[in-house]
Parts: structure tokens; C-alpha cells; sequence
């Protein structure tokens, strides 16, 4: 049985550099008129109370997202912070998007969105919150889903693959996962993240992926300190297959962003 439940990680500094990315790549694609899809493997549930007794309890948000705003990483009209904004005037100031939600608030009308989220109480607030003529909702396994759905209609558009890697095989299964995909829908945006882990558990996937498969694919990494004393993830990855115009100076200004945590 899955137990992970992201409420005590949402607005982490991987959130940070994942949304940040994710909100960069959706603002370039939609430019353009034409319609696009979105689908995402792993979504969680979607909306996240950062005053909730689970996010406190950990504190990931307030040395994330919360110190991220206070500091003004992001200016006002940055497509996170439009996200953010449009989340909060609706669910209260506390309330943060997840993947899904930031998707939703910057994609349009004529846009598809396919959600899977296997875990039952994820599932059902995932459910509840994106209830949308555009957003389909899914309790299936997402690598399940993402086979079915490729390539999508429209044909435009992103994959989102954010395991919570609970699941140890997915770090072995997942180079062989991307490579199928991608070879079903080679003009797709294809994004991972993944966890930069003391123990090196992510290295062997991370380098099949960048050095072998797709060596000239966008990939960035940033690291900062360990959540609490004993905690494992010191850092946070992104890899993404056909990678918009631009998103390399994305990349860079998250690099001297999180230099400050670590200078």
C-alpha cells in the first residue's frame, strides 16, 4: 500500500526548482494558439495548506517556497508567481499548487489535462479539486496511463513524471520507461525529477538517462542542505526531453538563486 502523501514536503525547494521549471515550459508552449496536452503520472492532490499541522510539522516550505517569496526569487509576473497568486486568491493565502494546479491555472480552455494519482485519499481530493471541463482525473498507476494516452490529442504538449520514488524499482525502471515514451511521442516535452540522495541511489538512473540515451537532453540539477539532521535528499533534478526555447537561462538563474543556500 502507498503511503507517501506529499502534504509534508509541498513547497519544498524541490518544489521550487520543479515548478519553477514546469511554470516556464507551460508559459513558452501556450504562446502559441494552438492547443496542447498535459499529463502527469504521479499528481498527488493537486492543492496543499501550507499551515497545516503536516507541512509545519517538517518546515520544508518555510525554508522553500515561503523564503523563495519573501526574498523575491521570482518577479510578480513570473509564471509561478501567476500561479500562486490565482491559487491563493481562491483557497486562502496558505494554499500552494501542486504540479496539477499550476498546470490548470496557466493552461487554457482549449487545453487538455489527464491527472493520475494512485494513492486513495490523494486520489479523491485530486478529484475534488479539478473538477474542469478541461482536467481528467485518473486512479490508475501513471506509467499505465501515459502508455495508453501517447500520442495524445492534441499532439502538443507536456508529460510530467514526479514519482515520489517510494516505490525502490522505479529508479531501475524508469530509463526504460522514457525511452518507450518517448519513442511513442518524440515531439513531446518528456520532464523528470528526481531526488539528488546522499546515499547515491539516484546516480545510476540520473547518468543511463543523460549520459547514455539522450546525452544532449536538457538536465539540471541544484543542491541544498538537508532538510532536518538524517535526511536523505541533499539536492533536486530535473531531466526534460525536447526542452523549450529558452529554458537553459531558466536553469541558470535557479543556479545563482540556490548558490544562496549553499554560499
Amino acid at each position: 500500500m502507498l503511503s507517501y502523501q506529499h502534504i509534508y514536503h509541498a513547497g519544498n525547494l524541490a518544489d521550487v526548482q520543479k515548478h519553477a521549471i514546469l511554470a516556464e515550459t507551460l508559459a513558452y508552449l501556450t504562446q502559441k494558439d494552438k492547443p496542447l496536452t498535459y499529463v502527469e503520472t504521479h499528481s498527488g492532490r493537486g492543492l496543499y495548506h501550507l499551515d497545516s499541522d503536516e507541512a509545519m510539522r517538517t518546515g520544508e516550505a518555510a525554508a522553500g517556497i515561503e523564503r523563495a517569496m519573501v526574498e523575491g526569487w521570482f518577479d510578480a509576473d513570473h509564471p509561478l508567481n501567476v500561479a500562486i497568486s490565482k491559487v491563493r486568491a481562491r483557497f486562502g493565502d496558505a494554499a500552494y499548487p501542486g504540479s496539477p494546479l499550476i498546470a490548470a491555472n496557466l493552461l487554457r480552455p482549449q487545453d487538455k489535462l489527464h491527472l493520475a494519482e494512485l494513492h486513495p485519499k490523494e486520489y479523491r481530493a485530486l478529484r475534488d479539486t479539478l473538477k474542469t471541463d478541461s482536467a481528467r482525473t485518473y486512479k490508475q498507476d501513471g506509467f499505465e496511463l501515459a502508455q495508453s494516452l501517447l500520442p495524445p490529442t492534441p499532439r502538443r504538449g507536456v508529460l510530467l513524471i514526479d514519482p515520489s520514488y517510494e516505490v525502490k524499482a522505479d529508479y531501475d525502471r524508469i530509463p526504460g520507461i522514457i525511452g518507450s515514451l518517448h519513442r511513442k511521442w518524440n515531439v513531446g516535452v518528456v520532464a523528470l525529477w528526481y531526488p539528488i540522495l546522499s546515499n547515491g541511489r539516484h546516480t545510476a538512473m540520473r547518468d543511463s538517462l543523460v549520459k547514455r540515451q539522450f546525452p544532449k537532453t536538457l538536465h539540471h540539477e541544484v543542491h541544498f542542505p538537508a532538510a532536518r539532521e538524517g535526511h536523505g535528499m541533499v539536492g533536486s533534478g530535473m531531466f526534460i526531453i525536447n526542452a523549450p526555447f529558452g529554458l537553459s537561462e531558466t536553469t541558470r538563474k535557479l543556479d545563482d538563486l540556490f548558490a544562496r543556500l549553499t554560499g
